[in-house]
């Protein structure tokens, strides 16, 4: 399906696509206000650079690029161009000193399908604004940050801890066991409280979701992305939106319950909290607070809130087989330093060796390579060329991760990346996981907590090993983020820690 997908889309130009590129030629080929555009290599007719780039792997081509081109070029797509921004200093320049300028997001064909423009990440101006204020307040008054999140984390913790125990350290696959733990925290959020492993619901909203999330990463959505007018043909989007209206249905079923028992007194969770804003608004006819907000602001959560954070913890417990002398220094640290107690947020300051593996984990697994794309507010004079509003712009995030004047060895998983010379802790401004500037990612207080506590609380209570019946691989696996291949991996309980 997504190879022919693909071959038509190369292929098959229909005379709809040609008027849709022809105006986008028209609308990129001379700059705004006369000046001058970043360089870039030569397209073709009617793809532009569509033929030299990886699909798979985007990110690799255009930190190839970044190489003969610098530290900001463009490319055409299709008939879009597109600026990419490489290396730390760049790219902090632009989402950091530039941040309003920069603090647009594109209008992407298939997330346009998923959101229509409502939630947070792919939503605009003032929708964007409001939505990501009204749930950052409200995450935190929920326990972001606070005692009250931790507890439920560390609680989640322990339920999956024992699942895992269960398997008696035969070989298993982390893939949905960590999955549904860090699905369990956002529902614990959204609604007040945590579902079964054995749930039929939990199992299908994370089978989406993973699916889903593998979808957006490939050529297929890369070509309906650059070419939309070929929405008739079947592929990648038909999928992604079948999924996302199962996922709709389900959450507007959880609005009607909760609506139901609302009570705006005892608010349960993120919905309680916007239904009660929603009917406290519901005389203005210009009001944010609809369903339609609602549901893409689940949606996002949903997806974004348990993917990226469940992968980089499988990262973690991957890097951990692969480098056994770096897991035995993790777990004397452990020892040392919270022994057979509950771990809490608090140890971290105390621990600067796990606290240094797990921001290593982060910068090496490169989970989110290509950012999420930018766009120009206004015109803007950056670094000597001319981008005018409504520039599409990639802050190559791989490039700063992986920035060889900011970090030893940019290639290799080496914790000491993040420790002085005296072992303790040291932050790094080139850590940017999370992106950076107006549209940093609104999660990232939870997924720290979150991250520290999984780890911490795994390698307190396992040792991983590889499976003795497979070849272990540290490898990648591609979708719209970056989580390593699914594979089975032995969780062998460790003795009684004194």
């Amino acid at each position: 399906m997504d190879s022919s997908f693909s071959t038509l889309a190369l292929y098959v130009i229909s005379p709809l696509l040609v008027i849709y590129i022809l105006k986008r030629l028209k609308l990129w080929t001379t700059d705004a206000r006369g000046g001058t555009f970043p360089p870039g290599p030569r397209g073709l007719p009617m793809i532009g650079n569509l033929h030299m780039i990886n699909l798979n792997k985007p990110h690799e081509t255009l930190m190839e690029l970044s190489k003969k081109y610098g530290p900001i070029y463009s490319i055409r797509m299709g008939g879009l161009k597109m600026v990419v921004l490489s290396g730390y200093e760049t790219v902090k320049r632009a989402l950091v000193d530039y941040a309003d300028e920069f603090a647009e997001r594109p209008h992407i064909p298939v997330f346009e399908d998923i959101n229509m423009g409502y939630g947070i990440p792919f939503s605009h101006g003032e929708n964007w604004k409001i939505m990501r204020r009204f749930t950052l307040s409200t995450l935190r008054d929920f326990g972001m940050g606070k005692r009250t999140i931790e507890d439920r984390i560390v609680e989640e913790c322990g339920f999956l801890v024992r699942l895992l125990e269960s398997q008696e350290g035969k070989p298993t696959d982390l893939t949905i066991k960590t999955n549904f733990a860090i699905g369990n925290i956002i529902i614990s959020i959204i609604l007040g409280h945590r579902l079964d492993y054995q749930d039929p619901a939990l199992l299908r909203i994370m089978t989406l979701i993973d699916e889903n999330m593998r979808l957006l990463g490939t050529r297929s959505i890369a070509i309906y992305n650059i070419f939309p007018a070929l929405q008739f043909l079947s592929g990648a989007h038909t999928t992604i939106m079948q999924n996302i209206r199962e996922l709709q249905v389900y959450f507007k079923k959880m609005l009607e319950e909760h609506l139901t028992c609302l009570d705006k007194d005892d608010q349960r969770g993120y919905i309680d909290a916007f239904l009660v804003k929603q009917e406290e608004e519901k005389s203005d006819p210009n009001s944010f607070f609809h369903e339609d907000n609602l549901v893409s602001t689940l949606t996002t959560l949903f997806m974004a809130g348990t993917e990226t954070t469940s992968s980089t913890i499988r990262w973690a417990i991957s890097f951990m087989v692969q480098n056994p002398d770096i897991q035995k220094r993790v777990h004397e640290e452990i020892e040392r330093v919270i022994g057979s107690a509950v771990p809490r947020i608090d140890h971290r300051k105390d621990m600067p060796y796990t606290n240094a593996v797990i921001h290593e984990t982060q910068r090496f697994a490169n989970i989110l390579p290509m950012n999420l794309p930018r766009e120009t507010t206004s015109d803007v004079v950056f670094q000597g060329y001319n981008l005018p509003k409504g520039t599409y712009v990639i802050p190559l995030l791989e490039s700063v991760l992986y920035d060889k004047t900011q970090f030893e060895k940019p290639t290799s998983f080496y914790p000491e990346h993040f420790l002085d010379s005296k072992g303790q802790f040291v932050k790094k401004s080139a850590f940017m996981p999370f992106s950076a500037g107006r549209r940093i990612c609104a999660g990232q207080t939870l997924a720290k907590m979150e991250l520290f506590l999984f780890f911490t609380s795994l390698m307190q209570k396992f040792t991983f090993h590889p499976s003795p019946e497979k070849e272990f691989y540290v490898k990648p696996s591609f979708g719209l983020t970056i989580p390593p291949i699914a594979q089975e991996i032995c969780c062998v309980s460790r003795t009684c820690i004194n």
